[in-house]
């Protein structure tokens, strides 16, 4: 088991002090556990309190002995109802707390018990917090890959024409399962749902659905109409798998590109322009340009190919972003999106897709994880570019 080093944690917890204080903040609480987790190194079910001047409490309903095993932090404290907090905490005027995920009845609830100070909003403090990831974060994230790399080389061993969707889903993700990946991909949102991959094949490749992608997928059921199927997967068509794998809670993204027996032109032509607007976009963002002007470079530079049409969906399903950062979550800051207006840092890393996806035949694309390092960019997904037939 491999646990966040103390000095990992603090150095976080010093980070949020700053921005924290920026906002004029006493004090803030973290109910949202990815981010507990992020600022203390243990996901037990938990509340972290972090007073502006005094040191974190971990106030921990189960399981307090794991809770101390994972976490450095010096306060741990057992709490059997969230009433006791009180006894812990000092009167506060500016009081953070995660409003964009904390259900509203709770947020009564914990005014009634710490008080009618000034409720912030600290989300945006510890989205901007992790924006920068450390060598430690790196380091995980390049285990993912790894994990990743070998998923996407066992495919051609497995892949067989008459094989669904779902099946072939299912076989990649024991395998993945086997080698560490967890099996669950962490987004911040509301009912938002979905495997930790997509396998599209043929015509199911541009179906829409619910999720923010240019293409969604058919799923199995109106109650889970998104990606992979009961389609049966055919010889001559493409093969669109976008495998995310998800390491002690650290992400990678990559897609990358199968058929069997060959690759229609259409999808192969169109999946060159993909990787040339991909390695074009890297270059343009270590040039300082923001991530909405990266954004409107990439549709430009679509279009001077000849793909406006197709570019990140079709028309009325175009969706407006490029790229989503990538850490313990799957949508972090930064994005390369067309409501983003941001020059990408050192320390980042996102996952960048740029995608084609062709009405009632199907989409091409490729995925690569990023990260931007002494003002050059190194891929972190480092699996074969080229379209693989089998």
């Amino acid at each position: 088991m491999l646990y966040a080093p103390k000095e990992e944690i603090y150095s976080r917890i010093k980070k949020l002090r700053h921005l924290m204080e920026n906002a004029s903040l006493d004090g803030a609480f973290f109910h949202y556990k990815v981010d507990y987790y992020y600022l203390s190194g243990t996901m037990q079910d938990a509340l972290l309190f972090v007073p502006l001047d005094d040191e974190p409490i971990l106030f921990v309903k189960r399981e307090l002995s794991r809770a101390k095993r994972e976490s450095p932090l010096e306060r741990i404290v057992s709490i059997r109802s969230i009433k006791e907090i009180i006894h812990h905490i000092k009167p506060m005027k500016r009081i953070g707390m995660q409003l964009d995920v904390i259900p509203y009845n709770d947020v009564i609830k914990f005014r009634e018990l710490v008080g009618d100070g000034e409720y912030i909003n600290s989300s945006p403090l510890t989205r901007e917090l992790r924006k920068v990831k450390s060598p430690f974060e790196i380091n995980l994230m390049e285990r993912a890959a790894a994990i990743q790399k070998m998923v996407y080389e066992y495919v051609p061993q497995v892949l067989e024409e008459g094989m669904t969707e779902i099946e072939l889903g299912g076989i990649l993700e024991a395998y993945a399962k086997a080698l560490g990946h967890e099996g669950l991909l962490r987004v911040r949102s509301l009912n938002y749902e979905a495997y930790t991959w997509h396998i599209l094949s043929g015509r199911t490749g541009s179906i829409v659905s619910q999720s923010d992608s240019p293409m969604g997928g058919l799923g199995l059921s109106p109650a889970f109409p998104v990606g992979a199927s009961m389609k049966k997967i055919k010889r001559n068509e493409p093969i669109l798998i976008d495998f995310g794998i998800c390491y002690h809670g650290y992400q990678a993204d990559q897609t990358r590109m199968f058929a069997i027996g060959s690759m229609p032109k259409i999808f192969a032509d169109g999946y060159e322009a993909c990787r040339e607007i991909l390695y074009s976009v890297l270059e343009k963002v270590l040039e300082g340009l923001t991530s909405r002007e990266l954004f409107e470079y990439s549709k430009n530079l679509a279009d001077k190919l000849g793909y406006g049409d197709y570019y990140l969906g079709y028309k009325p399903h175009k969706v407006r972003f490029l790229a989503h950062g990538i850490g313990i979550e799957l949508s972090e800051l930064p994005f390369i999106a067309a409501t983003h207006d941001y020059i990408i840092n050192d320390g980042a890393v996102f996952a960048i897709e740029p995608k084609m996806v062709f009405p009632k035949q199907g989409s091409c694309g490729i995925e690569n994880t990023v990260y931007i390092e002494n003002g050059r960019y190194r891929i972190l997904t480092h699996t074969d570019e080229n379209i693989i037939i089998v």
